[in-house]
């Protein structure tokens, strides 16, 4: 059941919602700043010591990759929020911090910020789904599929491809051209990062040499790329999560029920950027990543059920379809018992 069935805004009387979320969306220039250096600087830091444990053991460049990759994820998360336009107050702050942030974490920043507002203003409605979310078929749009999409599609929602090669391949190939139908602004800041990159890449060969600049950039990439990628997967795609038609698609439904509260451990929560409050995230997209909590934890009305944790969350591996009928989740185990007629079994995979 989710753990929002229950819409918390809805009694005798509505909560202003709008109106609780609005205390928590200024911006402190201390605490972002602060934020800033407590990111780029250890991940600088970690990358330097990656390079001089290459003289040692690999072995050992890999345990600094899993740090590292935490310390990219982290960036991102600035880079996210700078998106939102809720990192600074100053917009001009917010495009040149997230447009820095996004060389570090291989994203361009108009393009992608175009992108994922979108996705702000369509998640869970079944007729605008496509950008900037991890892509799902109903039972029919799948069954009505030639039998080589269907393929396509289970190859795609594979749990080795979508959470192991794909997310690298987005990040380090797919963010390198422009989306069809952007304008220029997108298409420039796509031509900025791919440039800057470019000279990165020249500068660091020449310094390193490129064979060490793989041995110490793929694994960082490979480690935040997947995580980050399974954050917003899971955060989106999870039991009793709601989708709607357009025509009966509502924002602070599908705020609060169509995205999860995904209740970590205190370090990944902080390596985060409490992006795990995601239903207040797509509620209040202004309010910076340091103020969720905060949020949370003085407001009942985003306290209802059961939160999120890593083993509730492993169950959403399995999800692989909508079905419009029972309005829920399921994996393509449940196509086979359609052909058998024995009706919905909650535990297909």
């Amino acid at each position: 059941m989710n753990a929002f069935s229950n819409d918390p805004t809805r009694g005798g009387k509505e909560l202003a919602w709008h109106n609780v979320v609005t205390r928590y969306q200024n911006p402190d220039l201390v605490r972002s700043i602060g934020q800033l250096c407590s990111s780029v600087i250890p991940y600088l830091l970690l990358w330097t010591l990656m390079v001089l444990s290459l003289r040692f053991s690999y072995w050992l460049t890999l345990v600094l990759a899993i740090p590292a990759g935490g310390f990219m994820i982290r960036i991102f998360i600035i880079f996210h929020d700078c998106g939102h336009g809720s990192f600074f107050k100053s917009n001009k702050a917010n495009t040149i911090v997230g447009t820095i942030t996004g060389f570090l974490t291989f994203t361009p920043f108009a393009q992608w910020t175009r992108a994922h507002a979108i996705h702000h203003a369509t998640a869970a409605d079944l007729d605008r789904r496509g950008t900037g979310d991890v892509k799902v078929l109903t039972v029919k749009e799948y069954l009505d599929l030639p039998l080589r999409k269907r393929m396509v599609y289970r190859a795609m929602r594979n749990p080795l491809i979508m959470l192991g090669l794909g997310p690298s391949l987005v990040f380090l190939v797919g963010n390198r051209f422009a989306s069809p139908g952007v304008g220029q602004r997108e298409r420039e800041s796509v031509i900025l990062t791919n440039l800057v990159l470019a000279v990165a890449v020249i500068v660091l060969s020449l310094t390193i040499g490129f064979k060490a600049l793989v041995l110490v950039q793929m694994p960082i990439v490979i480690v935040g790329t997947t995580v980050g990628v399974w954050l917003f997967y899971v955060q989106h795609q999870f039991e009793g999560v709601y989708w709607a038609r357009h025509k009966e698609w509502d924002f602070r439904s599908a705020a609060l029920k169509g995205s999860s509260y995904y209740k970590l451990p205190r370090v990944l929560q902080w390596f985060t950027g409490n992006i795990g409050f995601h239903h207040i995230h797509h509620l209040g997209p202004r309010i910076p990543n340091y103020n969720l909590q905060r949020c949370y934890q003085e407001n009942p009305m985003f306290r209802q059920g059961r939160p999120m944790t890593i083993l509730m969350s492993l169950k959403s591996l399995k999800y692989r379809l909508w079905d419009e009928e029972h309005n829920q989740l399921v994996g393509f185990g449940y196509l086979k018992q359609l052909r058998m007629g024995e009706g919905l079994v909650d535990d297909c995979v």
